[in-house]
């Protein structure tokens, strides 16, 4: 392995970095990129400067199956302050209202009950989804609400882990564009309290394995001495893992040779007996190696979607 250009390395796969608290989720990606020396990077949604946890970031041809990652579903761990509500839901925000704390655990029971399952979620002001191209955190900010319309969001698993007058604690796995934040801040009002985020951990994403996340800091130990060498970087790619791992939850489509050249040329090509309109993970050879995603057009027959750089199959 050679030293990294200037411009950086074409390294592929995805790293699980264990986001510390009080960076936001931009400037950690751009220190892993810069520690990888990475060409291209680019993490799968946002987590909050006060979250901590999973969050996987994408380097090289992996950020090209990103989107799958952000779609996924999460698992958190929880803690709100009961009594306090606030402009932004959480700890970072200014206290809007206080009132006493006259919860049951009966009472507790049956609000969390209305939170399982499908519901609609009203995202919070201070939220990074956009109205008319800025961020709606931007207006908040300046004091200014525009109209956000409710999504339909999931949580397939709600639990209660601890619960006193002053702080209550949940694990909550739910599906993608679930604001954790603003379900305290319903829950909050649901109890007549008021309750804010005071500890937000991502515990995981999709079915990546916690035990693979790394922190800054063991990454920033393992660069300090020799940055650039090629020991250094070998150690470092050892952590990564494999591009397609972001797409396996998609059935494979394994192609021969010749077949998976049509496909890199944009053609479509005989393929198994799946679902029309399904995405597929495509695979090359008795390697089965990967090289993309398709999608199947029609009874056995597979389109290309989304492929990885023929020079780095």
């Amino acid at each position: 392995m050679g030293r990294p250009s200037r411009r950086g390395r074409d390294i592929d796969g995805i790293v699980l970095l264990d986001k510390p608290l009080g960076l936001s989720s931009n400037d950690l990606l751009q220190k892993v990129k810069r520690l990888f020396h990475a060409n291209k990077a680019g993490h799968t949604g946002a987590l909050d400067p006060l979250a901590t946890g999973m969050l996987p970031i994408c380097l090289g041809e992996a950020t090209k199956f990103s989107q799958h990652l952000l779609d996924a579903d999460k698992r958190y761990r929880v803690v709100a302050k009961l009594g306090q509500r606030t402009d932004t839901s959480d700890a970072e925000g200014q206290v809007i209202s206080e009132r006493p704390v006259n919860v049951t655990f009966d009472d507790l029971q049956a609000s969390l009950e209305r939170f399982r399952g499908e519901t609609q979620q009203v995202p919070s002001m201070y939220s990074a989804l956009k109205y008319q191209g800025r961020p709606l955190y931007e207006y908040a900010r300046q004091g200014i609400e525009v109209p956000r319309e409710a999504r339909s969001i999931t949580v397939y698993e709600l639990q209660l882990v601890h619960y006193d007058q002053h702080t209550l604690e949940l694990e909550i796995h739910c599906s993608k564009g679930t604001y954790i934040r603003t379900i305290i801040d319903d829950l909050g009002e649901r109890l007549g309290c008021g309750a804010h985020v005071i500890v937000l951990r991502r515990l995981a994403v999709a079915n990546y394995p916690a035990d693979k996340m790394v922190t800054l800091d063991t990454l920033r130990a393992m660069t300090a001495e020799a940055p650039i060498e090629p020991q250094t970087l070998q150690s470092l790619d050892a952590l990564l893992l494999p591009m397609d791992s972001a797409v396996a939850n998609l059935p494979e489509v394994n192609l021969t040779t010749a077949a998976a050249g049509c496909v890199r040329l944009g053609q479509t090509v005989d393929a198994a007996a799946l679902p029309v309109g399904g995405l597929v993970r495509l695979t090359e050879g008795a390697e089965r190696r990967f090289f993309g995603i398709g999608e199947i057009i029609e009874a056995g027959r597979v389109a290309p979607r989304r492929l990885v750089a023929e020079s780095r199959t």
